[in-house]
This record gives structure tokens, sequence and C-alpha cells, in this order.
């Protein structure tokens, strides 16, 4: 089997854990002579196994733009190989953090456990003590893009295999698909942190809130959490953590049906679906509840800008990926 192979169940599995990869978030890559293979932007790697979702980029060319900050990095559609692209698709929107990690295999997910430390302003150094043991840097928010690209070259140092991005989430990298496994399980199990129960919804009540409306109970019990979990709602509600949450849930939670939102939280009781909302949108809400119940009532957090905000809605790569359905 070759080592593609590899990273496709690598791919499937980690996108099967909600606790790693929401949706259409989270990346791969492989360098193979001269070519980087990555997830296609929109896709789900959950999928990695049943389709092909990976695009092939020619990592040298993508490195010399870096180094002189072509604006096409922000696609990075200029970089594909034509020739070997059979799926027709675009690269991630994350594709300049897999070029610029020198490792042969990178990792990319949005791990609740490292977003609840990351959304801190405190974020580096309490997990200073925790990731000792790791070759690791802390990148502070920056838009994925050029904007990331840059804040990631600044922090590299050589040998650093782990990077923990502010308000974002975790990337790991390795020589083997293997290695690269090996290395995530224990990175998220020394970020590991308490969490929560989560109460369970009243189910009687969301389905008497659905009558007659184009509503469903979200499947999970997690997701009813963001309702049912007070601090989570309280959170969830007025501010912006990491960028999918805005991408997919808009800024805040709605908690009526007021505007048709795909998402409500019905406090105390549970969560809400719109029947045809987009796939990605139960598990961002699961996200974020996971997320929320991991945090402490004392936590200080720091919270997306409304600048941050605005440069992410508006980037055109984001806008593309919002196209696509898994």
């Amino acid at each position: 089997m070759v080592e593609r192979d590899y990273l496709r169940r690598l791919s499937a599995r980690v996108g099967a854990d909600p606790l790693l990869v929401q949706a259409a978030g989270g990346n791969t890559s492989l360098k193979d002579d001269g070519i980087m293979w990555i997830k296609a932007s929109g896709t789900w790697l959950k999928d990695a196994e049943a389709r092909d979702i990976f695009v092939p980029l020619d990592h040298a060319a993508i490195l010399s733009a870096l180094a002189r900050n072509d604006p096409a990095c922000e696609s990075c559609t200029t970089f594909i190989r034509t020739d070997l692209n059979a799926t027709g698709l675009r690269p991630s929107i994350e594709t300049t953090v897999h070029a610029l990690m020198p490792q042969r295999v990178v990792v990319h997910v949005h791990c609740v456990n490292t977003i609840a430390w990351a959304i801190r302003p405190d974020a580096e150094q309490v997990l200073a003590e925790r990731l000792a043991a790791f070759n690791w840097a802390f990148i502070p928010y920056a838009r994925p893009g050029l904007p990331l690209a840059g804040a990631i070259s600044a922090k590299l140092r050589p040998g650093v295999d782990v990077l923990v991005l502010g308000n974002h989430g975790l990337v790991v990298a390795a020589a083997t698909v293997d290695e690269a496994e090996k290395l995530l399980e224990k990175v998220v199990s020394a970020v590991a942190r308490p969490v929560r129960s989560a109460t369970p919804p009243d189910r009687a009540a969301l389905q008497k809130l659905c009558a007659g409306t184009l509503y469903q109970p979200a499947a999970s019990d997690e997701t009813h959490a963001l309702a049912t979990d007070p601090l989570a709602l309280q959170l969830g509600r007025s501010r912006v953590f990491y960028p999918d949450h805005v991408v997919f849930l808009g800024v805040g939670v709605a908690t009526t049906f007021d505007c048709s939102p795909p998402l409500i939280a019905i406090p105390g009781q549970g969560v809400l679906i719109a029947k045809d909302a987009k796939p990605a949108i139960e598990p961002m809400g699961r996200c974020l509840a996971d997320v929320m119940r991991r945090v402490e009532d004392d936590d200080e957090l720091v919270a997306l800008t409304d600048d941050d905000i605005d440069r992410l809605v508006n980037w055109d790569a984001e806008k593309y990926r919002q196209t696509l359905k898994a």
C-alpha cells in the first residue's frame, strides 16, 4: 500500500471523530516527488476513502510564491498540477500551512480541546507545561491564507512539528503517516481538558416547538448541550471564538425563530436544526457546545474581533468553500 492510501485511511479516521474534525473542517496533506497532495476545499475528511478528495500542487512553486508574498497564495489555484487533478476541485483554504511545514505529512484538525485552550489570552503560557515534551510553537490568530502563512513563518524554528493556532486549532507534521498519527494522538492526549456532562434535551418539548415548522430536533445529545449548558449558551450567543463558528453559524447563536436561522438553541431545552440546513450546521453546533463545555466560568477568553470576522467572511477563498456541499 502506498503512502497516499495510508493518508486516506488516516484522513477518514480523523474526519469521523467530531472532537477533531467537524464537517468540511480540517485537512491533511502529503508531499511526494515535488507534488503536495492536499484535501480539496469544501470536502469532508471522513469521505477520504470513499471518494477522491485530494488536489495535487507544485510545492516548490507555492514556497517561491510565499517568499515573495504573492497574492496567488490566497487561493493557491495557480499552483494546481492540472495534469494530475482528476477532481477538478480547488485546494484547501489552509494550503499555505501545509506548504510551510517541511515535513512530508501534515495533519491539521480543529481539535475541541486545543481550541478550548487556544481561545485564552494566556494560551501559550498555560500550554507550555503540557507540551513541554514536544517541539511546538504557538501561532497567534491570523486569517488563513497569506496572513496565517506570515504568522507561521515568524514563529517556525528548525524541528518544529506541532503548531497550536490561536483561536483555530492544531497542526502536527511528520515524515510518515504513521508517525503523524502517533504524534497527533500524543498531543491530543496532552491537551485534554475536563468536560462538563451534557444535560439531556427535553425532546418532547422540542417536538412540540417543531410542529408545523421547517425545523427538527438535533440528532446528537452533544449538540443539544449548546442549549442545555448555561455557560455554553451564554458564550455562544454573544461572541465568536474561531473561524468555522462565524462561517457556518453566523455571529452568535440564535435562540428564536426570527429570521429563520439554520440552528436555534432553545434555552434549557435543546437545539433545533432547519430541515433545509447545510449538512455542516449540526456538526458545527456540536463543535461549539463541545468547546464551551471545556471552558470554565472564570476563564478569560479572547473572541475574534469585528475586523477578524469581516476579513474572513469576505475572503474569496472562503466564499468558494461555502458554495460546496458535502
